[in-house]
């Protein structure tokens, strides 16, 4: 008998579930209001996730603070009063000297340019930062989903293990009922029988669990959904570790830390044309009220050495510019060790899934059938019986956690690469998260 599971190889963070959708009929997917698909777990993410939607509020702020920085210096007007209400022939106002003027500044050396460069650099960064937690958080749901299928399947074998224990058992009876088999084995064959009941209630109550972590991910606490839907074993092609890395090198996570060396360098810039010292400018007209005359006012102010304080600032510019250069290299190593295990890993795990599928299982259910056959006819011994019984099933367990592992290894792949293994079966990067931007 070979097992029949629910889990399919096309699972990515964010694309795999897209070719779920495109496999599966959809008119099935919408007559069965109580099952999930990962196309829809992903479509609610992108909608309600809270932690998602804390970056649009993050970039409004950079875009508000990027309309202040692109300012000009604002115009003051100045009203001053001289020699006024004093003593003698300054007593009253008929000796002042009013003043109105206009002052401002001009800023020199780039200052707003380079401000503006600055607030461009964080909003491109927050907006990949958009990106990568997307990403990272269509990722742990993928997983979890896939778990969940596995518990499913996981749980459909213990059912079988169940039928077979329930099988066993009445078999046992029968023959012990005759006197070919001690009251010993019949006991032996009860306690197996509750061990599978305790599996399947232990099994049933850890989805359960899953079910209330997916739901998390949309904001809500109590699932909507029985069970999770899905295939298996249809692991397609794969590129090669090279391609995968090259991919790999201008994902949403490098591209976080390329923005944070915009970032710097608009610092350095800031920071040089801060030692540019900028113009004070005072114009206006001054009347005096003793002999009626007007008189134009003008003054110019001018800080002295202000390149010189300024020189500490440029170097710590320029030091947290040369950590990003090196933050880079650190990031590149990890991202090479961490998609090369997760495409060894997956190679591997396909590996064992397609060996064991196609040759172990069916073999072990042959001598399953033999063994069964000859117990009744006397042949075999009930210890025969149960290791025979224990090995199938330990085949499909390997075979169900092979198959875990390759599909949460290549959602981890394109999770790096922000592509899909096949690219012509999912959507684009771009159209995916723009649609969790809007």
């Amino acid at each position: 008998m070979r097992i029949t599971l629910i889990l399919r190889c096309k699972y990515t963070c964010l694309w795999l579930a897209f070719l779920l959708c495109s496999t599966a009929t959809s008119a099935i997917a919408e007559s069965v209001e109580s099952t999930l698909t990962l196309k829809k777990a992903l479509a609610s993410t992108l909608a309600r996730n809270p932690q998602l939607y804390q970056y649009r509020f993050t970039i409004e702020a950079l875009n508000a603070q990027e309309q202040t920085s692109a300012l000009r210096p604002a115009l003051a007007l100045e009203l001053e009063v001289e020699n006024f209400v004093g003593s003698g022939a300054h007593k009253g106002f008929d000796a002042a000297e009013t003043t109105l003027a206009l002052s401002s500044v001009i800023e020199l050396g780039g200052k707003r340019q380079a401000r503006m460069s600055y607030s461009n650099a964080r909003i491109n960064q927050a907006e990949w930062g958009q990106k990568a937690a997307t990403l990272d958080t269509l990722g742990k749901l993928t997983e979890v989903f896939i778990e969940g299928l596995a518990t499913q399947a996981n749980l459909q074998l213990a059912e079988e293990s169940l039928a077979l224990s329930q099988s066993i058992l009445q078999t046992v009876k029968t023959r012990s009922e005759r006197g070919a088999a001690p009251e010993a084995e019949v006991m032996s064959a009860q306690a197996a029988l509750i061990r599978a009941e305790i599996r399947v209630a232990s099994l049933q109550a850890k989805l359960e669990r899953q079910k209330v972590l997916l739901a998390r991910f949309w904001g809500e606490t109590t699932p909507r959904f029985h069970s999770l839907t899905g295939s298996l074993f249809d692991f397609g092609s794969s590129s090669s570790f090279d391609q995968l890395y090259a991919r790999a090198l201008t994902s949403p996570a490098l591209q976080v830390l390329a923005s944070e060396a915009r970032i710097r360098d608009a610092e350095i810039t800031m920071a040089r044309a801060s030692g540019r010292s900028d113009l004070s400018w005072r114009a206006g007209i001054k009347r005096f009220e003793e002999t009626g005359d007007s008189a134009f006012t003008a003054g110019i102010s001018v800080p002295l050495f202000s390149g010189k304080r300024n020189k500490g600032d440029v170097k710590a510019a320029l030091a947290n510019r040369n950590a990003v250069d090196y933050a880079q290299q650190d990031l590149r190593l990890a991202l090479h060790a961490r998609l090369f295990e997760a495409w060894s890993l997956r190679k591997q795990s396909i590996a064992a899934a397609t060996l064991t599928q196609n040759t172990a299982i069916p073999a072990l259910e042959k001598a399953l059938k033999l063994t069964r056959e000859g117990f009744e006819s006397g042949r075999y011994r009930y210890l025969d019986l149960i290791a025979a019984q224990e090995e199938l099933l330990a085949s499909k367990q390997a075979l169900i956690d092979a198959a875990t592992t390759a599909l949460i290894s290549q959602a981890l792949i394109e999770k790096l690469t922000a592509e899909p293994l096949e690219s012509k079966s999912a959507l684009s990067i771009d159209t995916t998260l723009e649609s969790s931007q809007r």
